[in-house]
């Protein structure tokens, strides 16, 4: 058995959205694949029927007969899981070799062309979008993306030739286990404090991601984002939406009507005319300025790259819109951290000058809300309207004293705060022009009741 190639694969936490793609991988490469998660959930329900065999207790009697010889069955885990999980405890004890989830990615990398996303917001929808590019106008590839595309409709591009698009994912330092080609960095704000502890540690990795670009290759970070970048082997570009200093950029941009664009991206060597994002949003223009300048590193087909950002369809969860009509709108994002809430919030305002906001927000982790509540409150106090929900806790136990009424008490604008099974009955009561939901918990599991709900409003004529 390699690493890499093994004849049965087990993972620990296999709906993770990162597991889940690789668990993808080795479907179609054959491999027999089985697993644990805590839910199901319509991404675990995908794999199963694609042939995966999971469960979602965490009891070593259920792992699958073929998975049970450390000699032919290689462990995936992801970080996230317990320190007591017993499942994990069960493989250790008999001499499997496990690896992380960030470990087989940097195997399966290694023999490829690497174009990585890192930053601590924006990498998932440039990502997918570098992804898309390289299918329609870089002659294919392949890509593990921390999202649902919905151009693939999956998370794992299975495509001809070397390009392989990832997210490298800050978390845990995952993104160390990769050597890339050219990497973007979109961001790196404070995040993850409880694995970094300070901000300037995680600047510190960021840069070390950046060290370990191959000699040679290309750095495009995001205009004003500040590291300690030491490595002279490469070349470092930077970009922006608008900034006129910036080697790559967007010139030109006109809001259409349904909140997309269009806009000419300004090369280093050349001046891209004519282009439309098939997704609305400016946020999502200065993605598409870095994915664009991951594809000029590489190469592409000048005419087919504006094709390809024009037949985008975004990413599930990700400025993702139920409803868009004159009369109302209803999108959700999974936007979790304050600087992505804002940037979120600022898009929406110049889509759709003069309309009233109503945001709902769904906090992540107890630490991250100790750590950046006040953040979180300047944020949404950019909405007209503010509707929060219990904290989702994921991997973590509830820290004293933290709640979502940490984030309401600094709220500048009207607010509340419901259980999260009342949140649909709750946009009855608002007086809803724009709805954005926002969070990287189960708050999704609700979208579907609050759209029915609008759509209900909306066709009775009480859209206001």
């Amino acid at each position: 058995m390699t690493e890499i190639r093994p004849k049965n694969i087990y993972f620990l936490g296999i709906g993770g959205i990162g597991m889940s793609a690789i668990a993808r991988y080795y479907l179609l490469e054959g491999a027999r694949v089985g697993g644990y998660d805590r839910t199901e959930t319509a991404l675990t329900r995908a794999l199963a029927a694609e042939g995966a065999d999971i469960h979602y207790e965490d009891d070593p009697t259920l792992i699958g007969e073929h998975f049970r010889n450390p000699e032919e069955t290689l462990v995936v885990y992801t970080p996230a899981l317990p320190a007591d999980h017993a499942e994990t405890a069960w493989f250790r004890d008999r001499g499997f070799r496990i690896l992380k989830r960030s470990q087989i990615l940097g195997l399966l990398a290694a023999d490829k062309y690497v174009m990585a996303v890192a930053g601590t917001h924006g990498k998932t929808t440039t990502t997918t979008l570098t992804a898309w590019l390289n299918h329609v106008a870089g002659g294919g590839g392949s890509a593990f993306l921390g999202g649902i595309s919905k151009n693939f409709d999956n998370n794992f591009v299975y495509g001809p030739g070397n390009r392989l698009a990832v997210e490298a994912d800050e978390f845990d330092r995952s993104f160390l286990q990769l050597w890339p080609d050219a990497a973007v960095i979109t961001s790196a704000d404070a995040d993850h404090l409880d694995i970094y502890g300070t901000h300037e540690e995680l600047r510190r990795t960021f840069a070390r991601f950046a060290g370990q670009i191959r000699p040679g290759g290309t750095l495009i970070i995001k205009q004003g984002v500040d590291l300690p970048i030491t490595n002279p082997d490469i070349r470092i570009y930077t970009y922006a939406c608008d900034a006129a200093e910036a080697d790559f950029r967007a010139a030109n941009l006109h809001v259409q009507p349904d909140g997309t664009y269009r806009f000419d991206i300004v090369c280093p060597d050349r001046t891209l005319t004519g282009c439309r994002l098939g997704i609305p949003g400016k946020v999502n223009v200065e993605n598409a300025v870095a994915a664009t300048a991951l594809l000029w590193v590489a190469g592409f087909d000048e005419e087919k790259l504006r094709e390809g950002l024009e037949t985008f369809r975004g990413v599930k969860r990700r400025f993702d819109f139920h409803i868009n009509t004159p009369q109302l709108i209803y999108m959700d994002d999974y936007a979790h951290h304050p600087e992505e809430l804002r940037a979120a919030l600022s898009s929406v305002r110049s889509m759709f000058p003069g309309r009233r906001i109503t945001a709902i927000f769904q906090p992540h982790l107890y630490t991250r809300t100790r750590d950046f509540h006040r953040g979180f409150a300047q944020a949404l106090s950019l909405a007209d309207e503010v509707v929060l929900v219990p904290i989702y806790p994921a991997r973590e136990e509830p820290i004293e004293g933290v709640s979502s009424e940490m984030i309401a008490d600094l709220l500048t604008v009207p607010h509340r705060v419901v259980p999260l099974e009342e949140v649909a009955r709750a946009t009855e009561e608002s007086r809803v022009d724009i709805l954005i939901s926002f969070g990287a918990g189960n708050i999704e599991n609700h979208t579907g009741e609050i759209a029915r709900r609008l759509q209900e409003r909306l066709q009775n004529g009480r859209a206001k």
